[in-house]
């Protein structure tokens, strides 16, 4: 998976504190471990398979691991979209971004677990939406 390109701490924090000075929360790491864990285990070719497989770990894990004392989730969809746009798939970001403004709530809430985020995710990367399946899905754990 060579091929796959990846984007390191520096820019996360950086990405993380834009984040804030523009919609407000507090500034601040919690634990850089966390972060440092989720960065480096993602580019485990064993263990995350493919680009969706890694997708799908950063945004959970940036989501739920709490490594920034705020802005988390905010932090989780906009360095996922990153994750997109540096590996070529920059006409996904926009819908990606706009699904997982709850997909994301959701998660953190824990209504929703990082299998069926992996799916939402695989839709949302070769559909460009939500297959019908998922966000009939969606309706049910949420209803």
């Amino acid at each position: 998976m060579s091929s796959i390109l990846y984007f390191d701490l520096k820019h996360a924090v950086a990405t993380h504190d834009k984040i804030i000075e523009i919609s407000g929360g507090r500034l601040g790491i919690h634990d850089l471990g966390l972060l440092e864990s989720v960065l480096g285990h993602v580019r485990n070719d064993n263990y995350y398979l493919n680009l969706s497989d890694k997708l799908t770990h950063i945004v959970f894990s940036i989501a739920m691991n709490h490594a920034f004392i705020d802005g988390n989730k905010r932090s989780s969809i906009a360095l996922g979209g990153f994750f997109l746009e540096i590996n070529g798939y920059g006409n996904r970001v926009g819908a990606f971004i706009v699904e997982m403004e709850n997909i994301v709530l959701w998660v953190a809430q824990r209504k929703i677990g990082k299998k069926f985020l992996s799916e939402i995710i695989n839709s949302l990367l070769t559909q460009g939406e939500l297959k019908e399946e998922i966000k009939l899905t969606l309706f049910e754990i949420l209803k």
